[in-house]
């Protein structure tokens, strides 16, 4: 098979209109990194890396969970739809993974600039009505407890003083209270020693 000698190709055809890196591109706005950073480069020596382009690598990493550096430049310069956010040509380079290890740990670190970027997004998000502030959400892990069920004991708190304890301690479930019927919460016998009163003094 011979193959053609010129090619017409146009990248911006082949990333379809739904694709989640035309919605991230959308509230993304990186025009100011450059400025934010001008102080922390030289301006004797070879070009460096553009910063919005490392930046929007990192962006793609955290986006679709790359969490190797390695990995997310072989990603960046196989697929179509991640040059097309990182303004990559087809023939231009990726930078080389070590880059990142240098700038997350140095430029970036020093001038906050992760933390600038959030609050940018987190505002325009504000702006575009996504974001209302009336209410707040939390990630949490589940960690399974290293704990003897053969020691634990019910819990003699109910009500408003218990749910106070489990906000004050933490990490006590508060679904035994809110649903009904349910069975009382258990702790481990240490637990409850911090949480019953001494005979002679306030409670520990």
């Amino acid at each position: 098979m011979q193959s053609a000698l010129f090619y017409e190709f146009n990248l911006e055809r082949h990333v379809p209109d739904d694709h989640l890196v035309r919605l991230l591109d959308r509230f993304i706005d990186l025009s100011a990194i450059r400025a934010h950073l001008r102080p922390y480069y030289s301006e004797i020596g070879r070009p460096s890396i553009d910063p919005e382009l490392m930046t929007r690598m990192l962006l793609l990493g955290y986006y679709f969970g790359i969490r190797c550096e390695r990995r997310l430049c072989e990603e960046v310069h196989l697929n179509l739809a991640y040059r097309w956010f990182c303004r990559l040509d087809l023939d231009c380079d990726v930078p080389n993974h070590s880059t990142f290890s240098k700038n997350r740990h140095g430029r970036f670190r020093d001038s906050d600039l992760l933390r600038e970027l959030f609050e940018a997004t987190v505002q325009h998000c504000v702006e575009e009505g996504l974001v209302g502030g009336e209410g707040f959400a939390v990630d949490a892990s589940l960690i399974k407890a290293d704990a003897n069920k053969q020691r634990s004991a019910p819990s003699r708190l109910t009500g408003r003083r218990l749910r106070k304890r489990a906000a004050r301690f933490g990490g006590i479930s508060t679904r035994s209270m809110t649903r009904p019927g349910a069975p009382p919460a258990r702790r481990s016998r240490s637990m409850c020693r911090g949480l019953t009163r001494r005979p002679n003094g306030p409670a520990r």
